[in-house]
């Protein structure tokens, strides 16, 4: 082993670009080599040259709710790496935007099947190939959206209330040789979150007590160090990373 490797992987979901790709990054640059998935291929490939190619990364295409794909992530991440010490649950949709009222409960099934079901099954695809024998640490990227109400992205956020619960699942089932913890960003400046402050970026920076909206390098810290052995005694916890935006809820 090198002195930039630390001989653990991670199988991080939609990571192409924007959260997850940073949640990537920071873990090679401790040490982890890292399989990382999304539905583009070019964008794939792309990710894992400005990750340090195939000796550091390996990129995996399809869909996050395919059960096939799921299966095919961890069989390939076990075949090049011979290991999955940490999964981190990052892929997300948020296709509609408007009253919860006139959903199309097809996009509503949607959001839930990439959200939520995907991240089940990939942590018992993960429980099953390495963590059961050997142990290790989960990940799930929720949102602030999943602890509060949230007008016009409600499916989105009651699917990362569910994933917020879902952690608290698999954590008490996992427990004790597997830890298990979410992180609830609050916005995040990436592609996926643009439609949240484009063209208003100051008036929603606004409300922030820190003065400015987050970065994916925000929540890879957080990532990083609920994968580490510093948070060896913590599980079932989500960590709101948020800038501060909480705290206004109790002024005035």
């Amino acid at each position: 082993m090198t002195a930039n490797d630390s001989g653990r992987v991670a199988l991080i979901t939609g990571a192409s670009r924007g959260i997850g790709y940073g949640i990537a990054e920071a873990f090679v640059a401790r040490g982890d080599r890292v399989v990382i998935t999304g539905r583009g291929e070019d964008a794939l490939k792309e990710a894992v040259e400005r990750l340090g190619g195939p000796d550091r990364a390996l990129g995996i295409a399809g869909k996050a709710h395919d059960e096939a794909h799921q299966a095919a992530a961890v069989a390939q991440a076990m075949e090049t790496f011979g290991r999955i010490d940490h999964l981190v649950n990052n892929a997300g949709t948020n296709p509609v935007f408007g009253p919860i009222a006139d959903i199309d409960l097809n996009v509503a099934r949607k959001v839930f099947e990439t959200n939520v079901v995907s991240a089940l099954g990939f942590a018992q695809q993960v429980w099953k190939a390495w963590q059961s024998q050997h142990g290790g640490t989960i990940v799930n990227v929720a949102s602030v959206a999943g602890l509060n109400a949230s007008p016009f992205v409600g499916p989105y956020g009651i699917s990362k209330a569910a994933m917020i619960n879902l952690t608290l699942q698999l954590a008490h089932e996992f427990a004790p040789i597997v830890r298990v913890n979410a992180i609830a960003p609050a916005v995040v400046k990436t592609k996926f979150a643009t439609a949240l402050y484009e063209g208003r970026e100051e008036q929603v920076t606004a409300q922030y007590p820190l003065g400015r909206l987050g970065v994916p390098e925000d929540v890879a810290g957080a990532a990083a160090f609920l994968t580490s052995d510093q948070s060896a005694w913590i599980t079932g916890q989500t960590l709101v990373v948020d800038g501060g935006i909480f705290l206004n809820a109790s002024v005035g």
